[in-house]
């Protein structure tokens, strides 16, 4: 019977490079897979996986309205699937993720989300707690924190560097936006984010 798949991390830890290369895997033995994304991530343009290291892929994008159980069986009705990818998963509602368990469990394809465990206030994402609850199989990528040590947290920064304790959950950022860090260090830049943003309110009220 397929399975689904959770492949989580923190940034950098090549999650969409390892995706591009499980489709590029599949694809090498004459296999047929369907790949998805994030419709508001349009870093690499709207329906593009892009990896950090240069490279791209096309892919199908999804929004909080699509059924992705129908849009997969629409697809199979043209064209025999051997695998679905899916990016940034952490941006999956509960109701994407039981879809994507019926593909593995009724359609028998095999279901490979990669995505993001906590956002920048180590809270889960409602994708990735629903795939932490439901996936058959939960694999951790390895990122490095800037101490070595494995990297678990992702860090929201501003545009000087400072660590940023508030705001909405989903805010699309690479490297200019994110830093990923171990548990530790990341506490602690965020302690320090806090303290800083007390200070500047503190200071504009005096004012």
């Amino acid at each position: 019977m397929a399975k689904l798949y959770f492949y989580y991390a923190a940034m950098n830890a090549g999650k969409s490079t390892t995706l591009i290369q499980a489709d590029f895997n599949y694809r090498e033995r004459g296999m047929e897979t369907m790949l998805w994304t994030a419709a508001h991530d349009d870093r690499s343009g709207v329906g593009t996986i892009g990896s950090r290291v240069a490279l791209s892929a096309p892919a199908h994008a999804y929004d909080e309205d699509i059924d992705l159980f129908a849009a997969v069986g629409d697809e199979l009705r043209k064209r025999k699937l051997d695998c679905i990818l899916i990016d940034e998963a952490q941006f999956l509602t509960q109701r994407h993720v039981l879809q994507l368990c019926e593909v593995a469990d009724r359609l028998d394809i095999p279901v490979l989300c990669y995505g993001l465990r906590t956002d920048f206030q180590a809270k889960l994402f409602p994708g990735s707690a629903a795939l932490l609850a439901l996936a058959d199989s939960l694999i951790e990528l390895k990122a490095v924190c800037e101490c070595g040590r494995k990297a678990t947290m992702n860090l929201r920064v501003d545009a000087e560097g400072h660590a940023v304790a508030r705001g909405a959950q989903t805010e699309i950022g690479g490297n200019d936006r994110y830093v990923a860090l171990c548990r530790k260090h990341f506490f602690e830049r965020l302690r320090e984010g806090e303290a800083r943003q007390l200070t500047l309110r503190l200071s504009r009220n005096q004012a």
